[in-house]
């Protein structure tokens, strides 16, 4: 097992294969945690909503992390835009990035949105995967200024477009997001939104094949999530 989520799972008293299968049914479809708990509770098994809700916050983030280091590559045209959530009764940001494939480069949730969040996000995808050849985003002007901002203050040539059109790609990918979390009816805490996207972020990625696996091997998403933990 993962050390770090070794460490996670010493206060967390359940099989460890019932706590990935709960986390990745919360993070992979539209269900909320009560949903959850009565599916489990079919199986035989017995745990509270709230239970399973403190699990996905903690394996989460560890898998998470473990993934970043597995990510394939993505390619060298982006999409950039944002759309947004509830956080306890407030509307909160969350900054994506696709390439022309629509494979997921980057995401970030922020309580503003402003030139200084975009350029923190753009220049965290860009120490990530390198600087892009061009942006594709819509006329928004707080993401432009973030993308001069850049090429002004390190000398990099990005080619930007503006286009809504064009960045279809990414506003249909938002759909994604958003039909796993509608049926969790809003979050409470910025931190819980951060987490729960996070993990919602992580399957999109692997059901998009965004895992680098051994050469040749052809495996579901459930069994890539769970080879994560090990």
């Amino acid at each position: 097992m993962n050390g770090t989520l070794r460490k996670e799972l010493r206060r967390l008293d359940y099989p460890l294969e019932v706590m990935l299968l709960c986390v990745r049914w919360y993070a992979a479809y539209p269900l909320s945690l009560r949903h959850i708990e009565e599916m489990m509770a079919e199986r035989g098994v017995f745990v509270d909503h709230a239970t399973v809700h403190r699990w996905a916050m903690e394996i989460l983030p560890v898998l998470t992390a473990v993934f970043r280091r597995r990510k394939r590559p993505v390619r060298a045209s982006w999409r950039m835009d944002e759309t947004y959530f509830k956080v306890a009764g407030q509307w909160k940001y969350l900054y994506r990035e696709v390439d022309r494939d629509g494979h997921t480069i980057d995401f970030m949730l922020r309580a503003k949105r402003d030139c200084a969040t975009a350029r923190c996000f753009l220049e965290r995808a860009i120490g990530l995967h390198d600087v892009p050849e061009k942006i594709t985003m819509d006329k928004s002007g707080s993401n432009t200024a973030a993308i001069l901002s850049v090429q002004a203050a390190s000398g990099a040539r990005i080619k930007l477009r503006q286009s809504r059109y064009l960045n279809n790609v990414l506003e249909q990918d938002h759909r994604a997001i958003k039909r796993i979390v509608r049926p969790m009816l809003g979050f409470k805490s910025f931190r819980c939104a951060r987490v729960s996207i996070t993990g919602i972020e992580l399957m999109h990625t692997i059901k998009r094949d965004q895992l680098d696996c051994t050469e040749g091997q052809v495996s579901p998403a459930a069994s890539k999530f769970y080879t994560l933990a090990f």
